[in-house]
């Protein structure tokens, strides 16, 4: 996909209008080992040596999307210490990258160019909630089809409910590696920002952000209350062994569950 070139050009991009640049790359967590590689850093060699850039590399470990759990308060932090712009690189498009519209302003999603059928190769529902939709790799023999793929999505966003903002997703096409492009994406994420304090919706998204990281806080604290509760520890592994077996259906294994972890509670 190209993501990390493409954060590097667009971070060079800021640095060289005097803005000081944060990058929150997260990266996946084995399903088997539970480690990560962490190495963005060294995919964006030429950004990381800048003094205005704050490279922080994340294991995205069990959270949804790919969103490592403390990346919003990350992003208050850096906002904090005086960085104008913060880029929050995900580990990929999936049903869970909703959590990345409830951490950002704006939602930009990367494209390539070629990549089979382009409105079969990517859910709906993720281009429903993009801002600005970019093809990256425009450039050489990929140019041509960069374009097409371009044309698919234009086409595709024409298709869609009128954001409440009034803002109409662009879709715009760049090669990070000949760095063309790299500035018309960013007038866009400029112009989709003015459109969105001018119309209200700024403020409405960020309250309403606020309210999810409430909700979502309560309920994974709730989570880990109920899995470490010794009442529950004590019945859990045989009644997985049983469900495991087809000896006990999960709906009735949860309902134990939770009758133990209530009646412990009273």
């Amino acid at each position: 996909m190209g993501k990390s070139s493409f954060i590097e050009a667009l971070g060079l991009h800021l640095v060289e209008q005097g803005q000081r640049v944060a990058v929150l790359a997260i990266d996946p967590s084995s399903a088997v080992s539970g480690g990560s590689i962490l190495g963005d850093k060294t995919r964006m060699e030429q950004l990381s040596m800048s003094e205005q850039v704050f490279i922080r590399p994340s294991p995205s470990g069990d959270s949804l999307g790919g969103v490592a759990r403390k990346t919003r308060e990350t992003i208050r932090l850096v906002e904090a210490a005086g960085y104008h712009t913060v880029l929050v690189e995900t580990v990929g498009v999936g049903q869970s990258e909703i959590a990345v519209r409830h951490i950002t302003d704006i939602f930009l999603l990367l494209l390539l160019p070629g990549a089979g059928d382009e409105l079969q190769g990517i859910k709906r529902g993720i281009v429903e909630m993009a801002d600005l939709l970019v093809v990256n790799k425009a450039d050489g023999e990929r140019l041509q089809l960069a374009r097409q793929a371009q044309g698919y999505y234009l086409n595709a966003v024409r298709l869609l409910p009128p954001h409440p903002s009034g803002w109409v997703p662009r879709v715009l096409a760049c090669s990070s590696a000949e760095r063309t492009g790299i500035q018309e994406v960013w007038q866009a994420v400029v112009e989709c920002l003015q459109q969105l304090k001018a119309s209200g919706y700024f403020q409405q998204q960020r309250r309403q952000q606020a309210l999810y990281w409430l909700h979502e806080t309560v309920e994974s604290s709730l989570r880990q209350h109920f899995y470490q509760h010794p009442a529950v520890q004590q019945l859990r592994h045989m009644l997985e062994e049983q469900v495991v077996a087809g000896n006990l259906s999960p709906f009735a294994a949860a309902e134990q569950l939770l009758q133990v972890y209530y009646a412990a509670l009273r």
